[in-house]
């Protein structure tokens, strides 16, 4: 920084000034300014100030300021003895030449200028010749700073200056930093806010989409609850495409390189309305089910409706829309969303998570997936993830079940990690997760972006870990192929899809009077005053809808005297058949309609979407005017072990039957259900691959 000597008159004025304070040559490093002014000084001092007018005069005639204006010209470094540069004459010299001129001139800052007066400098009392001052007037730069050095550390500076000066200095000093610290902050913001966003952006150029439904028809969304909240259904699917090096490595099966991926793994992530609870459920890849028609996006190419076909394959007509499509006609449960993933995509996710915990019990070793492990809890990771979640032949039957079980298992460890937060700490894990979830996935197109994906997580995250519940699909042997394909079993699995479509949880759990809203003690309207409108939601994705079903039943209770019924042609398409009222007081009016129709309890929902009492006739009642009778299921013991499962003994059920009653709102026991807390599950081993 310049700074003014305070003192006007004759050059060298302020040397002698500066020269009588500094005292004896040699007290200190702080004299040495002293030492030289006295040999000599002044009129060294003088001379170079004379100098100093003279070359001010000639450059501002010419236009352009030289460093002897300022007072630099005498190529000082400073009066401290021990930090003087010898280029100039001394500290005392230095002092006259600056005190004359810098009474003129604004201070500047130089923040190089005390790097600079450092270097190797000999003894400050060390006198050079004047016309040395004549040669540092032609250092430039250099001797420009030692100049300033010399005007703020020497000693004239700290005699003459007085305090407020010196304040003034530091206030200006201050300012002119905070404004550049400020400029500094902006472009770090700036740029770490430009790096997010390009990062936020190649996170997203990660995703790959796909439309979410292929079918000609899809079902309505799940119907909202009182509050307003609908419940989330994502479809997971694991995809065995070979469609890269890395995937037919950790794939094997190098002849299926060029074939259209299979989905292997396929399970249904329901998150309750008010997330509260989250259910899951799988259904074997030998399942044979209806696969509705499908147009392939990609090339136009139409898929017949098949029935003879296993649900894996349903990937293969046009891609993970056709799945979907498949998943809406088995089970009535509209499809909000689908995430999938492909070989490679589990072994990154499983690196960057750190691995799941699992447990066998016995050692076991399946050559086809190349899992080996010892009895007892392991850390699975990388490709050994990947053989755990393929592994089919060493669990329990050996069959496809089995592996749907032991996913579960991996599947609750790996939520429980995630909830628990341990990754999520350190950026550079969160990155890694970060890159291989995004890298992995191929999403529907209503999901392909990193926000929608992060919300939907943190959807997820408000579930407690002991409110999810892993599912399979109740099942009995295929009558067509029964050695190696499976199909819903009759009672238990339409009970598993229908709490679900219901949004009841599957732990039991649930209050009866969550769903459908508190109970009014105000009585029902009289029938002609009841406001009713009536849909046709019969159509599914391989049945046409039934012909005249909202206007038979309109005129059905138009004659039973609710003479406000009206029916409306828009499509609807549903599995059950329900009443929804906007208000809890309008409860009754819907009640007497059900009661009109013969219609359960559990078909009445409360939800603000819609404006008046208003009846969907569903997939559940294709004919005549009153609803039909559902027998119940048969009464089973609650004591009874599970038919299959983590523990159970993976047999298949052949009998069908009408499945079993453990409580109407709680999934059947040939679901076995894993609870999320439950850590204490272990894979059973097929006694054939052990080792």
């Amino acid at each position: 920084m310049r700074q003014s000597s305070g003192v006007r008159g004759p050059a060298g004025a302020s040397a002698e000034s500066a020269g009588a304070s500094a005292g004896p040559v040699g007290t200190s490093a702080d004299d040495t300014a002293g030492g030289a002014q006295a040999d000599g000084g002044v009129p060294a001092a003088r001379k170079s100030g004379r100098r100093g007018r003279r070359a001010k005069k000639s450059d501002a005639a010419g236009g352009e300021a030289t460093d002897a204006t300022r007072g630099e010209g005498a190529g000082v470094d400073g009066s401290r003895g021990g930090d003087a540069n010898t280029q100039g004459p001394s500290g005392a010299e230095a002092a006259g030449a600056a005190g004359s001129e810098d009474a003129e001139t604004e201070e500047r800052t130089d923040s190089e200028g005390g790097e600079d007066a450092t270097s190797d400098a000999p003894s400050g009392g060390e006198r050079t010749d004047t016309a040395d001052a004549d040669k540092a007037e032609s250092n430039g730069t250099a001797t420009a700073k030692a100049g300033r050095k010399a005007t703020r550390k020497g000693a004239h500076a700290k005699k003459a200056g007085p305090g407020n000066r010196s304040a003034k200095r530091k206030r200006k000093r201050a300012a002119r930093i905070a404004r550049w610290t400020a400029l500094s902050l902006a472009v770090i913001v700036l740029g770490t806010a430009a790096a997010g966003y390009f990062y936020y952006e190649h996170l997203n150029g990660n995703l790959k989409k796909g439309d979410l439904n292929l079918g000609d028809k899809q079902l309505d969304r799940s119907a909202a609850n009182a509050a307003g909240q609908r419940p989330l259904n994502i479809l997971i699917l694991g995809s065995d495409s070979r469609n890269s090096k890395e995937n037919v490595e950790l794939g094997g099966a190098r002849e299926d390189a060029g074939r259209k991926p299979l989905a292997d793994v396929q399970m249904l992530v329901h998150v309750s309305a008010d997330r509260s609870n989250m259910s899951v459920i799988s259904v074997p890849r030998d399942t044979r089910v209806t696969i509705p028609k499908c147009t392939d996006p990609e090339d136009g190419t139409v898929y017949k409706e098949t029935d003879r076909q296993i649900i894996n394959t349903s990937l293969m007509n046009g891609g993970p829309g056709c799945t979907v499509a498949a998943w809406e006609e088995l089970t009535g449960i509209p499809v909000d969303h689908f995430m999938m993933i492909d070989f490679a995509g589990v072994v990154s996710m499983a690196d960057a998570v750190g691995g799941v915990p699992v447990c066998v019990d016995a050692n076991v070793y399946d050559k086809d997936s190349g899992l080996r492990l010892t009895k007892g809890s392991h850390k699975v990771k990388g490709e050994q993830a990947l053989q755990w979640l393929r592994t089919r032949h060493g669990f329990e039957d050996g069959s496809d079940i089995g592996r749907t079980h032991a996913q579960h298992i991996y599947m609750n460890a790996m939520v429980r990690q995630l909830k628990g937060g341990t990754k999520l700490s350190d950026p550079g894990q969160l990155t890694d997760l970060a890159e291989a979830a995004t890298k992995a996935l191929t999403v529907d197109k209503d999901l392909g972006s990193v926000k929608k994906l992060y919300d939907l997580g943190n959807d997820i995250k408000r579930v407690p870990s002991g409110r999810i519940t892993m599912a399979t699909m109740p099942w009995v042997s295929d009558p067509q192929d029964p050695d190696a394909h499976v199909i819903p079993k009759p009672g238990d699995a339409d009970k598993l899809f229908s709490l679900v479509r219901n949004d009841i949880a599957l732990d039991g759990k649930d209050k009866k009077s969550d769903k459908g809203g508190p109970k009014p003690t105000v009585p029902a309207a009289p029938k002609g005053d009841i406001a009713l409108t009536v849909f046709n939601g019969t159509g599914t994705a391989v049945q046409p809808p039934a012909t005249r079903r909202a206007s038979d039943i309109a005129e059905f209770l138009v004659k039973a005297g609710f003479t406000k019924t009206t029916s409306d042609s828009t499509p609807r398409a549903q599995a059950d058949t329900t009443i929804t009222y906007p208000k809890t007081a309008e409860r009754p009016d819907a009640e007497a309609v059900a009661k009109a129709l013969g219609l359960p309890e559990s078909a009445l929902r409360m939800s603000p979407t819609v404006d008046r009492v208003t009846l969907v006739i569903g997939g559940d009642w294709r004919t005549g005017t009153k609803y039909p009778k559902t027998e119940e299921p048969e009464e089973s013991d609650s004591s009874q072990e599970p038919t299959g499962g983590a523990t159970g003994d993976g047999k298949k059920d052949d009998k069908g039957g009408k499945g079993e009653k453990d409580g109407d709102n709680k999934a059947p026991k040939s679901s076995d259900p894993l609870n999320g807390n439950d850590t204490s599950a272990c894979m059973n081993v097929n006694p054939l691959n052990r080792f």
